[in-house]
């Protein structure tokens, strides 16, 4: 029983058939499995995008409509999350920024998001004020995720806090309405 079983097994590593494929095989497997996994992360990354512009556009919607209503930074982050389905933690993670704009200079936010760090104190909520009626609005939200696969490709690449969490932006501008 031994016997066919050694004679099997030195005829197949004395076989060099295939032996030639196996240097492409071995340079061309990581290169493609890469791939692979930044696109993985490309399109959850893209996923989760769509949801959290959606949310802060329909909130958004919401605002613009209500100008009856006094909003506060609670009440538009609730509206996003509940409109956000595939955000993690939103309501931890999730940070507001919201000014008014003089339509005719026009004057962006700062170049630094304003973003949750969750290795870090909570911060008081930076640059929120509410607009009045035909007044010019922007919104920006920024939230914090965990990449899916953190030490390759994509994820690797994510700008990320003390925790590692990257962030994801969206905004919106918007007239209140009368």
């Amino acid at each position: 029983m031994r016997h066919p079983i050694r004679k099997l097994l030195r005829r197949f590593r004395r076989d060099e058939d295939g032996s030639a494929m196996v240097v492409e095989f071995a340079l061309f497997v990581p290169l493609l499995f890469g791939v692979f996994l930044m696109a993985v992360e490309m399109g959850i990354y893209s996923m989760r995008q769509m949801y959290l512009d959606r949310g802060l556009d329909i909130a958004v919607r919401y605002i613009r409509l209500n100008t009856h209503r006094t909003f506060t930074h609670d009440d538009i982050k609730q509206m996003i999350c509940a409109n956000t389905g595939w955000l993690e933690n939103c309501d931890e993670t999730l940070r507001l920024e919201m000014t008014s704009v003089d339509p005719r200079a026009f004057a962006r936010f700062d170049a630094e998001v304003d973003c949750v760090d969750t290795s870090l104190p909570v911060k008081p909520v930076r640059g929120f004020t509410l607009g009045d009626s035909n007044q010019v609005m922007m919104l920006r939200a920024c939230v914090r995720f965990n990449p899916v696969y953190p030490t390759s490709g994509l994820g690797h690449e994510f700008e990320k806090d003390g925790t590692g969490r990257a962030k994801m932006v969206a905004t919106a501008a918007f007239v209140q309405e009368p």
